[in-house]
């Protein structure tokens, strides 16, 4: 997630395993080892699946979109930053039962880079995967498409910095938020889903807020 599932980049949190203190089983299961508050962050929670990821910049940024597409692409941040953008505003909510309120986040729909890209008929689902060599995520392809999935560039009204996963994260905002995958460097259409890391671990692939994974804490917004 994350700030959620996935990890938020150090920023001093130690490596050595320990986990906070859950809301719920499935965070007695957390197969990261690694969480805690990050100070100043406003609520949100460290949780990681590599112990170090590497920065990446302007420069150094790359987006791939390929798999079942009829034009496969390759995109610099100034790309995605000049793309048509848009603003949501939601709770954020983890499975671990933590939440931040009326958190904005803004970047490029996932529908128009899908568009962009030129979907062929066979796909069914979108795989993500990330720079930090590790962490991947998947939905359907109806799921990708929804006017609330981002391919994020800003959150809280500022440049996603590295500790949230940017420059460039996934936010998938009626789902928990291990869904949205960060430090996002890969988007391939695939013919069928295929469950990410956390879904490896025991979580539900289909993570809708408040009607999966045991839970019902969906937010009021």
């Amino acid at each position: 997630m994350v700030l959620g599932l996935l990890g938020l980049g150090a920023v001093g949190v130690a490596a050595g395993p320990y986990l906070q203190r859950a809301e719920s089983a499935l965070a007695q299961r957390d197969p990261s080892g690694l969480s805690g508050l990050l100070p100043g962050n406003n609520g949100f929670r460290y949780y990681s699946v590599v112990t170090s990821v590497p920065e990446r910049d302007a420069e150094t940024y790359t987006l791939t979109v390929d798999g079942l597409v009829r034009r496969p692409a390759t995109h610099r941040l100034a790309d995605l930053q000049a793309m048509p953008q848009r603003r949501l505003v939601k709770d954020v909510q983890c499975v671990t039962g933590w939440r931040v309120p009326d958190t904005p986040f803004e970047g490029v729909p996932l529908a128009h880079l899908l568009d962009a890209a030129g979907v062929a008929p066979e796909a069914k689902a979108v795989r993500f995967s990330c720079f930090d060599g590790a962490y991947t995520e998947s939905l359907t392809l109806e799921q990708a498409r929804r006017d609330d999935v981002l391919v994020a560039l800003r959150m809280q009204d500022a440049p996603i910095g590295h500790n949230h996963g940017g420059p460039v994260r996934l936010y998938v905002a009626p789902m928990y938020f291990y869904k949205s995958a960060k430090w996002l460097s890969g988007i391939t259409v695939t013919g069928s889903v295929e469950p990410g890391y956390w879904e490896r671990n025991g979580y539900d692939v289909d993570a809708w807020v408040g009607r999966s994974n045991g839970r019902n804490d969906a937010p009021t917004n």
